[in-house]
């Protein structure tokens, strides 16, 4: 969340009278559209084409690197010939994200279809950028789930909306980029600068998936659901009409340019290097957005994942950046545990949180899984050197963002849903699930690499209730008996907000 800026008193009085008073236009013109039915028209759908040894494998590539992420997704909107399909929760008004959009406009330029679909949560005071982009003959940006008022910020939006805070808690958390419905990048990311490692006091350590093949149909189809659902609204019917905003400068692009760009160069050669394997996207629809209490199973993720975990036979591996399993998820990895299977979580720790009332839910469970023999690791603020595959961390506060399963050694979920009830319940969620053993062994790897000096290991002292971090550094290790590195005050003010705070709203 942004911090909020405090207003004249006059307005404050003014948007809380509107308090229950705003709400959606109900007559608001759209128009219907698709994804591209026929990518094989395009230069990126045959070479996809040319790639493909069965129609009905996809072809996948890890995005671990941040700096890597954001160049491809700029190569494929600077190679995209019919059609681009933007879908994110956060689009920030930083660098990163002005470079990309700046692609976009190119890329509509030349006559390219542009559909931007972003999450009005954290649109506060940026309609300018968005109308100003939605502008364009051939870009179209529309909100979903939008704040009918006080758009100028968070906070007014809030309390124009206070009648309303059913509809406007459920949020789109979706993160997908398509290009010619050939080529699409999914998984973990936003677009700013802390995803794509480029803000030098705080970055995430991330995870996205380029994706080819058969699955790229599945993932648009995701798109135009949302595209066209209800609840997505033209940028125009909810925002003022502004003036025109600026250019990007362009020392924007010089800084672009330096970025690593694989994906550019094979596009460029002709041939793209992915692992080819089975693939499936398990997808919320939108219709979970008007669930008022929990959605059916046919409207969310969830039931997916969880069936995934309970398949396990040997190992389970976790990677997620809030997680509150409640007692249905300690339950689950009981019986697991009772079953053999080795059971590894990676999460944040107090200390490299971006949400620690999130981590205040979590820490509820942490004596209970240790008790179960589950294998507990939390990330450090600070990466250690082996981080290179993640790079350029340097100095800055690293925090964990990748959302990731891995079963068995031979089959992975790499997607946008955390592990925890918000995600399952209340935000719309999108992922893939991946049969490869080859897959499954880079994700483990990314996950050993950061345990390897980038986390604290947890354990309890002597069996009991009390647990113990270890730096896990060879040689100079150390030891916590309280979340490493926080504060007196830190841990005090989380312990007061936890009643005010139910898992359900984390």
């Amino acid at each position: 969340m942004r911090k909020l800026r405090s207003a004249p008193l006059a307005m404050a009085t003014f948007v809380l009278l509107l308090a229950g008073c705003v709400g959606l236009p109900r007559h608001v013109q759209k128009f219907r559209s698709e994804a591209l039915p026929h990518p094989e028209t395009t230069s990126l759908g045959r070479l996809i084409a040319g790639e493909e040894s069965n129609k009905n494998l996809s072809g996948i590539r890890l995005l671990s690197s941040g700096e890597e992420a954001l160049a491809d997704l700029i190569a494929l909107a600077d190679h995209a010939e019919r059609t681009l399909d933007i879908q994110y929760y956060i689009i920030h008004q930083d660098d990163s994200a002005r470079i990309l959009l700046h692609h976009l406009r190119l890329a509509a330029d030349r006559g390219v279809r542009v559909r931007v679909l972003v999450d009005d949560l954290n649109t506060a005071g940026e309609d300018r950028r968005f109308m100003h982009l939605g502008e364009h003959a051939n870009v179209e940006v529309r909100v979903f789930n939008p704040f009918p008022g006080g758009r100028f910020a968070m906070w007014t939006r809030f309390v124009a909306s206070a009648s309303d805070i059913r509809r406007i808690n459920h949020r789109m958390h979706n993160k997908l980029f398509v290009a010619d419905n050939a080529l699409a990048i999914t998984g973990g990311r936003n677009i700013g600068d802390e995803y794509f490692t480029r803000d030098p006091r705080s970055n995430f350590i991330d995870l996205d998936v380029v994706a080819a093949g058969a699955i790229v149909a599945e993932l648009s189809a995701s798109f135009d659901a949302f595209w066209n659902s209800k609840y997505a609204y033209p940028i125009a019917s909810v925002a003022s009409p502004v003036s025109a905003e600026p250019a990007s400068p362009p020392l924007l692009e010089a800084g672009a340019a330096a970025n690593p760009n694989w994906l550019a160069a094979e596009l460029d050669s002709g041939s793209v290097q992915l692992t080819w394997v089975p693939a499936t996207v398990p997808a919320d629809r939108p219709a979970k957005i008007a669930s008022e209490s929990s959605p059916g199973e046919e409207e969310t993720i969830a039931n997916n994942l969880a069936t995934l975990m309970r398949s396990a036979t040997q190992e389970l591996l976790v990677i997620s950046p809030y997680f509150v399993p409640g007692n249905d998820g300690v339950a689950l990895f009981a019986k697991l545990v009772d079953q053999g299977v080795h059971i590894r979580i990676l999460t944040n720790s107090l200390a490299s949180t971006d949400s620690p009332l999130v981590h205040n839910g979590y820490s509820r469970y942490r004596v209970a899984l240790l008790k179960l023999g589950v294998e507990l690791s939390e990330v450090r603020p600070k990466l250690g050197q082996k981080r290179a595959r993640f790079h350029p961390f340097r100095s800055s506060h690293a925090s964990l963002h990748a959302k990731a399963l891995v079963i068995d050694q031979k089959t992975v979920f790499i997607g946008s849903m955390n592990m925890d009830a918000r995600s399952a319940h209340t935000n719309s969620e999108l992922g893939l699930v991946m049969r490869s053993a080859e897959l499954a062994r880079q994700v483990t790897s990314l996950l050993d690499d950061i345990s390897a000096d980038g986390s604290y290991k947890l354990q309890l002292v002597d069996h009991a209730s009390k647990i113990e971090w270890t730096s896990g550094e060879s040689g100079s290790e150390q030891i916590w008996y309280t979340d490493p590195e926080t504060t007196r005050a830190q841990r005090f003010t989380l312990k007061v907000l936890a009643p005010f705070a139910p898992e359900e709203l984390l």
